[in-house]
């Protein structure tokens, strides 16, 4: 997948005119989402199965401050997959230096809208392969 770009804006910035941290765990779904229409299956089509991808957990290493204007290319990966839990890792960096700004990982399950677990090779054959394919972990 292409690297996700987002131009950090003034509205994300703190008062030390620097981008609050908050905003990077809102960039890594905005990536999330970048790498699910590139793969063919937007979340809209994965809710239209009937499917839910809720985030289970999410971490983030923050590494050098991003600051309003730069553009900030985040890089996604299939760490782990197993049919039921997904595991994304991002590399946040700054576009033209390439300095890296941030490490994080969210993990997300598959559930039916009423809260049941899905595995996603049965009810998604689908998009199962094409996380299978992506996964990164041997």
């Amino acid at each position: 997948m292409q690297d996700y770009e987002h131009q950090a804006k003034y509205y994300e910035t703190d008062q030390m005119g620097i981008i609050h941290h908050s905003n990077y765990i809102r960039w890594m779904e905005e990536a999330r989402m970048e790498f699910l229409n590139t793969v063919g299956f937007p979340m809209e089509e994965i809710e239209k199965e009937g499917i839910v991808c809720p985030v289970v957990s999410v971490s983030c290493d923050y590494k050098k401050s991003c600051r309003l204007n730069e553009r900030i290319c985040i890089h996604v990966d299939v760490a782990r997959y197993n049919g039921v839990k997904l595991v994304l890792d991002y590399r946040m960096y700054e576009k033209g230096s390439g300095e890296l700004r941030a490490v994080a990982s969210s993990v997300h399950g598959f559930l039916t809208k009423e809260g049941k677990i899905v595995s996603l090779k049965k009810a998604y054959p689908a998009l199962h392969q094409v996380l299978m394919d992506a996964c990164v972990a041997e």
